[in-house]
C-alpha cells in the first residue's frame, strides 16, 4: 500500500511539473475532462487526445510511459499538455490491459 501511494505521489509531481506555467492553456484544454480523469496526447507526428482515469497514473506500466515522456520532453513541452511518446496502437493496448485489471 505504501509503495502504491509513493508511486502516485511521484506521478502527481511529474504532472505538476509538466503542467506548471500553463494554467491558462490547461484550463481551456481540461474544461471537458470529467472529474477523476486526465487528458493526455499520444502519437508520433499527429497526436491524438485521450481522456484516461487518474488511477492509471499509479500503474507501473503507465509510470514507465511517464518516465519516457520526461526523458524525451522534459518538463517544458511546447504542446502544453502531457504528451506520451508512444504509438497510438500501443497506448490503446496498454489502456485496455489497465482497464481489465
Amino acid at each position: 500500500m505504501g509503495i502504491q501511494l509513493m508511486g502516485l505521489a511521484h506521478a502527481k509531481q511529474k504532472l505538476q511539473r509538466t503542467l506548471s506555467g500553463k494554467i491558462g492553456n490547461a484550463a481551456l484544454a481540461t474544461s471537458n475532462v470529467p472529474k477523476g480523469h486526465i487528458a493526455v496526447y499520444v502519437g508520433e507526428g499527429n497526436r491524438k487526445r485521450f481522456v484516461i482515469p487518474v488511477s492509471y497514473l499509479n500503474q507501473p506500466l503507465f509510470q514507465d510511459l511517464l518516465n519516457r515522456a520526461e526523458e524525451e520532453f522534459g518538463f517544458n513541452h511546447p504542446m502544453g499538455g502531457l504528451t506520451i511518446p508512444c504509438s497510438e496502437e500501443y497506448f490503446i493496448s496498454l489502456t485496455t490491459v489497465l482497464s481489465c485489471s
